[in-house]
C-alpha cells in the first residue's frame, strides 16, 4: 500500500484484512476520551505544529501505535481533570482502550501505557451581571 501509512495485516478465510494504525489511533482515542476524569488527550510540540501547517485536526493527537509481531501496543497522553484521582482515572482509561482495541479490531494488545501530562482547570463560567 503506496501510501505511507502503517496497516496491520489478518489473514483471514476469503482474503487478508489490512487495518491502518491511524484507525487504531482514533478508536483508542475515542475510548480514552469517553472515560470520566479526562480533560483531553495531550499532544506533542510537533503533532500542534503539524495541526497548524496541515490545517486540519489530528484525531488521534496524543495516541502512539507500536506494532510487534502478533499484538500492539498503546501509548496514551492523557491531561485528567482537576479532582480527579490520577490513578484511578489512568486505569479506567487503560480499560477503556484495551477493551475498545479488542473488541474493534480483534487484535491482541500486549499493553495500554498511560501518560498523564498535566492537569486541567474547569474554566470559570462569567457570571452577568444584570
Amino acid at each position: 500500500m503506496a501510501d505511507g501509512k502503517e496497516y496491520l495485516s489478518r489473514p483471514d478465510e476469503l482474503g487478508n484484512v489490512h487495518i491502518s494504525e491511524e484507525v487504531l489511533a482514533v478508536i483508542a482515542a475515542a475510548a480514552a476520551l469517553e472515560v470520566e476524569g479526562v480533560g483531553s488527550l495531550s499532544a506533542n510540540l510537533g503533532t500542534d505544529i503539524a495541526e497548524l501547517l496541515g490545517g486540519k485536526k489530528n484525531l488521534s493527537k496524543g495516541i502512539h501505535i507500536t506494532v510487534l509481531e502478533e499484538s500492539v501496543r498503546i501509548d496514551v497522553s492523557v491531561l485528567v481533570k482537576y479532582g480527579y484521582t490520577v490513578i484511578d482515572v489512568a486505569k479506567e482509561v487503560q480499560n477503556a482502550v484495551y477493551n475498545a482495541i479488542e473488541n474493534t479490531s480483534g487484535l491482541a494488545v500486549e499493553g495500554v501505557n498511560v501518560h498523564v501530562a498535566g492537569v486541567t482547570f474547569e474554566r470559570a463560567k462569567a457570571v452577568q451581571q444584570h
